[in-house]
């Protein structure tokens, strides 16, 4: 199915988007996933880690950042939900969210670590 959609935009953006003419679609689902995004409440775990990440952490406190129990457990269900087929576009958002911040910590642990042995 799809659906025709008429706008009007401002003459800078229409020659933007001009050259992207082929691909409006994907311009559309990746600009509405961001506003999506913006509109999703952080948890206390993403607001509390983004905190620690930013205040120039020593090796261990890097070492040491843990996801609570509960954001564990919903990031479990919503792995399950997305296995199963039944996320909401919220919750993928938010899913997107919880591994791309899992992904951060990997990374500044494994920075750490490297600091860690080069210091030893």
């Amino acid at each position: 199915m799809t659906v025709e959609i008429t706008i009007q935009v401002p003459d800078e953006l229409g020659l933007e988007l001009r050259q992207l003419q082929d691909r409006l679609p994907e311009v559309l689902a990746r600009g509405l996933r961001e506003v999506q995004a913006e509109a999703q409440p952080s948890s206390l775990d993403e607001q509390a880690i983004i905190e620690i990440l930013t205040s120039q952490p020593t090796l261990a406190q890097i070492l040491a950042l843990r996801p609570s129990p509960a954001f564990q457990q919903r990031v479990s269900a919503l792995l399950e939900r997305k296995k199963q087929g039944s996320l909401t576009q919220p919750e993928a958002i938010e899913l997107e969210r919880a591994l791309l911040l899992e992904h951060l910590v990997r990374m500044a642990k494994a920075r750490a670590l490297q600091h860690q042995h080069r210091a030893a």
